[in-house]
C-alpha cells in the first residue's frame, strides 16, 4: 500500500503546483491514500472551505492544517457541519487534536480507501516555541487506544525538530509514519524506525522557495532589520510540490519504504 503526504500547500504558488503535479505522482506510485497539508493554502495564512472542496477534486482523501486553522473563519461553519461519525470532505479536514476540549472540528479521521483497507490519519501540534496547548504525547496515546485500523498516518505540526523526533521515536511500532510539517524546509532525515514508522522531521512545504518559507523576501527582511511589524504577503517565485510516499504492509501498517519528493514547474 502506499501513501501520498503532500507538505503545507502555501498560497495560490502552492496550489498551482501541486495541481500540476499531484496527478500524475498518484498515477505513478499507484496511491492508495493521499494527505494533504492546506494549512497555509489561502495566502499563507489558514484555509477556506472553497479551497479545500478544490484539494479534494485533485484526489485528497484527508486534509490536515495547523496553527493557522482558524485564520479564515468561515472554515469554522465548515468543521462544524461535520458529525462525529459522518465521512463527507468537512469531517475529512482535521485540525490538532491537541487542541482544547469544544473547539470546532476533529483530530482524528478513520476511513477506508477505496481498495478496503483501513486506515487512520491523526493531527497533533507541538509545544516548543508554539502556543501552550495540550500535551501531544498523551493525546496520542488516548486517540491511539480507540483506534482499529492497522495504518496510521500522524501529521506532527511542530516547531522544534528535537519535539518533533521525540515523537517519532515514541511512536515507533504504533503507527505507520509520523510526518513533520510547519516549518516549510524539507529534511533529508527519511528513515524506517526499528519496529515499522517510517520517519521525516519536515516534508517541506509546497510552495514559492523564491522565499523565505514561502513569504516575500524583502517583507520579512524587513522586519528583521527594523523590528517593525508590517503585513506578510506570499510569494509566487520557483514553487515546488514537496512530500513524501510511504509504502507500508496493510495487514500489519508497518512501513517498509519512505521517499521524499520535491517537483518544480
Amino acid at each position: 500500500m502506499n501513501i501520498l503526504f503532500v507538505g503545507d500547500i502555501f498560497g495560490s504558488a502552492g496550489r498551482r503546483i501541486v495541481r500540476e503535479h499531484i496527478g500524475h505522482v498518484r498515477a505513478a506510485h499507484k496511491v492508495d491514500l493521499t494527505i494533504v497539508n492546506v494549512e497555509n493554502a489561502a495566502g499563507g495564512f489558514g484555509v477556506t472551505p472553497g479551497l479545500a472542496e478544490e484539494i479534494f477534486d485533485l484526489g485528497a482523501d484527508v486534509l490536515t492544517t495547523g496553527n493557522h486553522v482558524w485564520d479564515k473563519k468561515e472554515l469554522l461553519d465548515y468543521l462544524n457541519s461535520a458529525a462525529p461519525t459522518a465521512h463527507d470532505r468537512a469531517r475529512r479536514v482535521l485540525r490538532p487534536a491537541n487542541f482544547p476540549p469544544g473547539v470546532p472540528g476533529y483530530g482524528l479521521y478513520e476511513g477506508k480507501t477505496s481498495g478496503g483497507v483501513d486506515y487512520a490519519v491523526l493531527q497533533l501540534q507541538g509545544r516548543v516555541f508554539m502556543t501552550a496547548i495540550d500535551d501531544p504525547f498523551r493525546a496520542a496515546d488516548a486517540l491511539l487506544a480507540g483506534v482499529q485500523a492497522k495504518v496510521i498516518v500522524v501529521d506532527f505540526h511542530a516547531e522544534a525538530s528535537s519535539e518533533k523526533a521525540a515523537l517519532g521515536w515514541y511512536l515507533d511500532g504504533r503507527v505507520t509514519a509520523v510526518l513533520g510539517t510547519h516549518t516549510h524546509v524539507p529534511t533529508a532525515d527519511e528513515r524506517i524506525l526499528p519496529h515499522g514508522t517510517a520517519y521525516q522531521t519536515d516534508v517541506g512545504m509546497s510552495g514559492p522557495y523564491d522565499s523565505i518559507i514561502g513569504v516575500e523576501k524583502d517583507l520579512v527582511l524587513h522586519k528583521f532589520l527594523t523590528a517593525m511589524p508590517g503585513k506578510f504577503e506570499a510569494a509566487k517565485g520557483n514553487p515546488k510540490m514537496c512530500g513524501a510516499v510511504v509504502t507500508c504492509d496493510p495487514a500489519t501498517g508497518r512501513a517498509s519504504a519512505i521517499q521524499r519528493i520535491m517537483l518544480g514547474e
